[in-house]
C-alpha cells in the first residue's frame, strides 16, 4: 500500500476532509441546539445548562453533547460510510480493505479521531507524511477515508 491506493480507493487529503469537517459541524450546530433545547427543560428557570444553574444535570448534558456527536458519525459511517459533509465532498469511509465499517471499526475510529483533531489537526496532517496517507486515527481504527466514485 503505498501512494495512499488501496482496494478501496485513493485516501482523500487533509482539504476535502476539512471541507467536510465544515459541513458537518453547521448540521451538528443544529443537532446541539435542538437537545440543548430539550434539556432546558430539566434546568431550574430554564435558563443556560451550567455547573451553577444545573447541578449534576450538567455533567449529564455534557455527555449527551458527546452521545450526539458521536452518534451522528458512528450511524452515519455504519450505514453508507459517509456523513452529509462527506457525501458532498464525495468522500467515504471504509476499512483498511475497502469494506464498510462495522460497530466496533466506527466506535473506534470516533474516539481515535479526538486524538487526531486537537491540537492544530496535526493527527490529520499526518497523511502527508504516513506513507498510505493515512491520518492518526484512520492508522489507529484500521479505517480510511477515500474518495467517492462520481454519480
Amino acid at each position: 500500500m503505498t501512494d495512499g491506493v488501496t482496494a478501496g480507493g485513493e485516501s482523500s487529503g487533509f482539504g476535502r476532509r476539512f471541507a467536510a469537517l465544515i459541513y458537518d459541524c453547521l448540521l451538528l450546530w443544529a443537532l446541539l441546539m435542538i437537545y440543548t433545547a430539550a434539556c432546558l427543560a430539566f434546568t431550574p428557570g430554564h435558563v443556560a445548562v451550567t455547573r451553577e444553574s444545573a447541578g449534576s444535570f450538567y455533567f449529564l448534558y455534557r455527555g449527551g453533547e458527546v452521545l450526539v456527536i458521536g452518534g451522528y458519525y458512528v450511524l452515519n459511517w455504519l450505514r453508507s460510510g459517509q456523513t452529509l459533509g462527506m457525501r458532498a465532498w464525495r468522500l467515504r469511509t471504509v476499512t483498511d480493505r475497502g469494506t464498510p465499517l462495522g460497530w466496533r471499526s466506527a466506535m473506534l475510529r470516533f474516539a481515535c479521531g479526538f486524538l487526531a483533531w486537537p491540537p492544530a489537526a496535526l493527527g490529520v496532517l499526518w497523511l502527508y507524511i504516513d506513507p498510505d496517507r493515512l491520518a492518526v486515527h484512520d492508522r489507529l481504527s484500521g479505517t480510511r477515508v477515500v474518495r467517492s466514485a462520481r454519480g
